[in-house]
């Protein structure tokens, strides 16, 4: 995924919780008992809740799947759009996953290491296909696991426009915005989310046409 400019993004939606209504406040500092403060000493909320923690576990697992996944893809496919979209996966969700990491770090958040057992399992099944049957199954599980991310995403923004391109082409999201909220840590995930989620759709468009694609191919075969 194309994490550009997350960091600011990050950043910027904790300036914004400092700054209130009256736009006075550019800055937030540490006090000495740990206590993050505005310019004009207003209290900055810091703590991390339960749905954040459990979003930030639910996208860390989806995102280190994928680029599992997408290095079994890469060496197993038979088809060579299931390659690439295999070795994509690794490299968008790398990205991804790294400046998320940067976020959790900020808020001394630890996200989970490895697959959850969910992911483990479909790893362990996809890695006993191989060719055609190898490349239904994979592509079929990027479709719903991307699609259970993007639900994840939306749920973090608060506007999304999807416009329709040149024929032929995927429509592409504009006027992504990020939920607002007092909360910084959560400000930051929802920023992360609206950066994130265009990408995501993108995967999943791309999925979907990678099926049609596997579905004409095999019916080719069969005549």
């Amino acid at each position: 995924m194309r994490p550009t400019g997350l960091m600011a993004l990050a950043c910027a939606a904790v300036l914004t919780v400092a700054c209130n209504s009256n736009g006075r406040n550019d800055a937030a500092r540490t006090t000495d008992n740990g206590a993050v403060v505005g310019t004009t000493g207003e209290k900055i909320d810091t703590s991390v809740g339960r749905s954040d923690r459990s979003f930030v576990d639910d996208v860390t697992y989806a995102g280190s799947a994928e680029v599992e996944l997408g290095r079994l893809a890469a060496e197993r496919a038979a088809s060579p759009d299931v390659k690439r979209f295999g070795q994509m996966m690794v490299e968008d969700h790398t990205k991804a996953g790294a400046e998320l990491q940067q976020i959790a770090k900020q808020y001394n958040v630890t996200p989970p290491a490895g697959l959850d057992d969910k992911h483990r399992d479909l790893k362990d099944r996809l890695s006993k296909l191989r060719g055609a049957e190898f490349d239904k199954a994979y592509i079929d599980a990027m479709i719903d696991g991307h699609q259970d991310v993007v639900d994840k995403l939306e749920s973090r923004v608060d506007e999304v426009n999807r416009t329709a391109t040149l024929t032929g082409q995927q429509p592409k999201d504009t006027n992504v915005k990020p939920e607002t909220s007092d909360n910084s840590v959560t400000a930051s995930l929802n920023a992360w989310a609206a950066n994130t989620l265009p990408v995501a759709k993108a995967h999943l468009d791309k999925a979907k046409s990678i099926k049609e694609t596997l579905g004409r191919t095999n019916t080719t075969a069969k005549r």
